[in-house]
């Protein structure tokens, strides 16, 4: 840690500053990461792509997670899953499923959007327990995450721990809500955004920032060292230009559901593509009525007509 932050003094302080959080944020993760990782059964085997190499122990694959593995934000899935438990009230929870109407419109993550749902979670955990929102994460996937999982992402993850290698998560999503998810599809552990507790209890803080962008690859680049990875074997996986300091970082990198920046960007450099969606984005918006139909919509209304008058 030490090294890594004395690396940052040619910086000029604000960058410096940004960049410290983000190494922060990604060295936290990967020990984070670490400590959780199960050796779960995995789940039966699904259509084989033509990677990766079997029997390289030092190649891994790290997949990000929304509209990578599964459709949509984990975060929001979570904000319905306290909801249902009365975490907080309605007018917050409209702020979800125009948080998820934008995402699912617009394809990409929106920085400023990935900050409101930041301060948001952030907001309804601080004083509870970690073990209890580990506990209700465990139900939120099984209400709300396991039938939003892409089939084809799946099977790229399924591949990879059928060569014998480890399969992470990366994800801004709460470390603790990815390693549910991890665990729960037979992978190895996950990166997250580590949020600070005292005695197992949310102070309503985080370590660094969100494991968003450069934080990332900075995630990925701790955990490759500590695990003894040569990253120019390992794989990456990701939906958004966001994370093109990550996919950068291998020297397998796929575009899964790009965005139409990834898009271009994969195919300047011929980096593999996978698209599992089907029909216009509009037409997918699919938040469901559970989850508040006033809120849900007066947020895909707004969100839609705002896509159209860019379109």
């Amino acid at each position: 840690m030490l090294t890594s932050m004395a690396a940052l003094g040619w910086l000029s302080p604000r960058r410096r500053s940004a960049t410290a959080r983000s190494v922060l944020a990604g060295e936290a993760s990967a020990e984070a990461a670490r400590k959780s990782a199960q050796d779960a059964p995995a789940p039966p085997t699904a259509e084989e792509p033509d990677f990766p190499v079997h029997g390289d122990e030092r190649a891994a694959a790290f997949f990000d997670l929304d509209n990578t593995v599964m459709q949509g934000a984990a975060l929001f899935h979570f904000g319905r899953g306290l909801y249902k438990r009365k975490f907080f009230e309605t007018r917050d929870l409209a702020r979800f499923a125009w948080q998820q109407a934008w995402f699912r419109l617009a394809g990409v993550e929106d920085p400023e959007h990935m900050q409101e749902a930041r301060d948001s979670a952030l907001s309804i955990v601080k004083g509870h327990r970690v073990s209890e929102l580990k506990s209700i994460g465990e139900e939120i996937y099984d209400e709300y995450m396991a039938e939003r999982i892409w089939p084809g992402t799946r099977a790229l993850a399924q591949a990879h721990l059928d060569a014998g290698q480890k399969v992470w998560l990366v994800t801004a999503a709460p470390v603790e809500i990815a390693q549910v998810i991890a665990r729960r599809l037979g992978l190895t552990g996950a990166l997250g955004t580590v949020a600070e507790s005292v005695d197992g209890v949310y102070t309503g803080r985080l370590v660094g920032e969100p494991l968003h962008g450069p934080a990332k690859a900075e995630a990925v680049r701790a955990l490759a060292a500590a695990e003894g990875l040569d990253l120019g074997r390992c794989a990456a996986y990701s939906d958004s230009h966001n994370d093109i300091p990550m996919l950068s970082l291998v020297g397998h990198p796929y575009a899964i559901n790009p965005d139409a920046k990834l898009r271009k960007h994969a195919r300047q450099l011929d980096w593999r593509l996978r698209d599992y969606r089907t029909g216009r984005k509009a037409a997918k918006v699919g938040i469901p009525a559970a989850a508040g139909v006033g809120a849900v919509a007066g947020g895909t209304a707004a969100a839609i007509a705002l896509h159209r008058r860019r379109h």
